[in-house]
């Protein structure tokens, strides 16, 4: 395990053989876009061709990917319609024999014993009872019974069940013979959106998506939230922990039964129906899909699932993540990825999913896990010894079997270093990545420095450091800010005035005042600047005044934190409506004039002493003027522009319908002047009062 800066780079030795004839189809075009690149281009070449060399070796040994990751109609548990016998497949070569019970059979546990490969998968088939029904019932909790190397008879899960539970009181789940009858059979009705640009996502949670303590479930978020994303004019949901999870705490991130939708809010039919309501309305849904690690349980998951420790992972240190006390896949073993690739499959085919957001990215990525990893930012250590290129490899296939197969479906990595492209250019294929550093740039500058402070040259820098041809997702949060132990962008503004002060009867202090300028411009500035998509995380739209605190011990298994107060948005006596509106606002004025797939960007002035940004960005020259000044109202301000038209106010934060001072006219015209301004051949006067952010738009003809 590494530690501390990494310096250790893979010796750059010509490729010889085949690696160094490989064929990386756009890999000249990339190197003249970023030349910085042009030191690896052997290191590129090898990677790609190690998984070219993978898919040639699927195609001759497994059939092919379309074969291959169809797996999960083979392993697990399978019903043979025709006959209504019961074939179980499973792949365990630690183990010295294997057996199925539960209910069924009243947990006799020999009746039923498996045979073995030389692969080390193992068969069984369960006849029908004898009046031609299925010997196991739809409900009725099952396990397989394994013995160890050792003679220890052990339970564990099928690593490939559907629908597991956990019976009350209990502290491992069971699985679960799924076969609903027919008319329960959930039946898609509407056609999946094509693959969209310009993501506006929302990223929700289905358990705290209620105001009750306790678990909302699947049919409340369909009927409940989703009205309320179609709303606020977002047009993706990132589900979070729907992959199976003992841990509730672990907000989904530490899966046991990858299979498995989570049965604590409902069925895998109720969470059919909710995606496909959500198609209904043209939304694309993202599943938040944890392939970087797993769950270090015995019994209901896959550690020591054959009773060796190397059965889906490493062997060593390799197979332990410290910090996330889990085990990490081996992703070369071959059944390993048929598992994982399945899985892709799976979501995307069963449930209709409309693309992932791979969590953990960079953990996989290195070997020190990004723990106790200083990240240099340059390509040293990407392309270096420090990289487990085996990830990276798995990573490509990953995203080949979601673009091959499902050619519209959208995959994001959540990586702190640069460098995803498309797999013909020898990257790893994600279409977008997360702007992990923005939401860390405005917490530390809340945190850390006063406002007059702010440099808005290092600001700017942050929500536009990325390579020109990668797409970036930004956020001025996300969860990881709103679990206990952090805090919110609205609560480091507002403070313990979030709950005293947010009444419009209450007093509008200078907190409270300064709270709901910077909440509206630190989102705008991040939405429009800091990338090709957009993320929210549910709640933090109207500045949610609590944070996330799971059940736990330490907080005596209370549900009060762990939920969503929707109904404060929905209060006309408070001011979270406000923020709630203008985030509804945001979308909007996006969706208009379709700024996050513009290329053209210009900043024209970031000037410290004013605390002024302002940046152009569309075809239809929209204009962005932030005054971050605490103090200073600049009248008679002239700020330059690109075109010599007439231009409007399409968004005002200090307007009146967003809980501002009103101190501007909507309806003003500008009229640009031929006289040229930060490198601007046009300008106009303007005035800015100070935190405040006005957008302008071209007027028509």
């Amino acid at each position: 395990m590494f530690s501390g800066v990494i310096n250790l780079q893979r010796i750059l030795q010509p490729t010889t053989g085949e690696a160094a004839t490989i064929v990386v189809p756009q890999l000249n075009h990339l190197l003249k876009l970023d030349p910085y690149l042009v030191p690896y281009e052997d290191e590129i070449r090898r990677r790609y061709y190690v998984f070219q060399k993978i898919l040639k070796q699927l195609e001759t040994e497994e059939h092919g990917i379309d074969v291959f990751t169809s797996a999960y109609k083979r392993f697990g548990i399978q019903i043979n319609r025709q006959t209504n016998e019961i074939n179980i497949l499973e792949w365990a070569p630690g183990a010295k024999a294997m057996y199925i019970h539960g209910d069924f059979n009243n947990w006799q546990e020999r009746q039923y014993p498996f045979t073995r490969d030389q692969w080390g998968v193992w068969q069984v088939t369960i006849p029908p009872l004898s009046d031609g029904s299925t010997t196991i019932k739809h409900g009725q909790a099952i396990k397989l019974l394994i013995e160890t190397s050792d003679g220890k008879l052990v339970n564990r899960l099928s690593p490939w069940s559907r629908y597991v539970k956990r019976a009350e009181k209990a502290n491992v789940y069971h699985g679960v013979f799924y076969d609903p009858p027919t008319d329960q059979i959930y039946q898609f009705k509407y056609s999946q959106p094509k693959k969209r640009d310009r993501l506006k996502i929302y990223e929700a949670h289905v358990g705290i998506s209620s105001s009750n303590e306790g678990i909302a479930t699947y049919e409340n978020f369909r009927l409940n939230i989703l009205p309320r994303i179609i709303k606020q004019g977002y047009n993706t949901i990132q589900l979070m922990a729907i992959m199976e999870h003992p841990y509730y705490a672990s907000f989904g991130y530490q899966v046991t039964s990858f299979f498995a939708p989570s049965s604590r809010f409902g069925t895998p039919e109720e969470l059919k129906a909710l995606i496909d309501e959500a198609h209904k309305y043209d939304l694309t849904v993202l599943l938040d899909l944890v392939h970087s690690h797993s769950c270090k349980n015995i019994e209901d998951g896959l550690n020591m699932f054959d009773g060796t420790a190397s059965c889906f992972f490493h062997d060593n240190a390799r197979g332990y993540h410290t910090l996330w006390d889990s085990r990490c896949f081996n992703y070369m073993e071959r059944e390993v990825m048929r598992f994982l690739l399945s899985n892709i499959r799976y979501w995307l085919e069963e449930f209709k999913f409309d693309g992932f957001r791979f969590d953990g990215v960079s953990s996989m990525l290195y070997h020190s896990h990004g723990i106790g990893h200083r990240f240099s930012g340059t390509y040293d250590e990407y392309f270096g010894l420090a990289t487990d290129t085996d990830s990276f490899n798995y990573l490509q296939l990953a995203n080949y079997v979601s673009q091959t197969l499902f050619p519209e479906s959208i995959t994001i990595a959540e990586v702190c270093q640069h460098y995803v492209d498309q797999l013909a250019e020898g990257g790893a294929g994600f279409d977008y990545r997360l702007a992990m550093a923005i939401p860390d740039t405005w917490i530390k500058l809340l945190k850390e420095k006063k406002d007059e402070d702010w440099h808005m040259g290092n600001i700017t820098w942050t929500l536009t450091n990325r390579r020109w041809s990668e797409n970036n997702i930004a956020y001025a949060e996300s969860h990881d800010q709103a679990l206990v132990g952090d805090k919110t962008i609205s609560h480091w503004l507002f403070d313990d005035q979030i709950y005293t002060h947010m009444s419009v009867f209450a007093e509008r202090t200078s907190v409270i005042e300064r709270g709901l300028a910077l909440h509206k411009m630190i989102r705008l500035l991040t939405f429009g600047l800091g990338g090709e998509g957009w993320l929210n995380f549910e709640g933090n739209e109207f500045g949610h005044p609590e944070w996330l605190d799971f059940p736990r011990v330490g907080n005596n298994e209370s549900y009060k934190y762990a939920r969503r107060l929707f109904h404060l948005s929905d209060d006309e006596n408070l001011r979270y409506k406000y923020l709630n509106t203008w985030d509804r606002a945001m979308n909007d004025l996006e969706e208009e004039y379709k700024w996050l797939s513009a290329k053209d960007t210009f900043i024209s002035r970031r000037l410290e002493a004013d605390k002024v940004i302002v940046f152009e960005r569309g075809e239809r020259g929209l204009m962005f003027i932030f005054n971050f000044h605490g103090k200073k109202t600049f009248d008679d301000y002239r700020v330059g522009c690109k075109h010599s038209r007439k231009y409007k106010i399409v968004l005002n934060s200090d307007a009146k319908s967003f809980d501002g001072l009103d101190r501007i006219n909507d309806q003003q015209i500008f009229t640009p002047e031929n006289i040229m301004w930060d490198e601007r051949q046009f300008s106009f006067i303007i005035t800015i009062p100070n935190r405040t952010v006005l957008v302008l738009a071209l007027m028509d003809n």
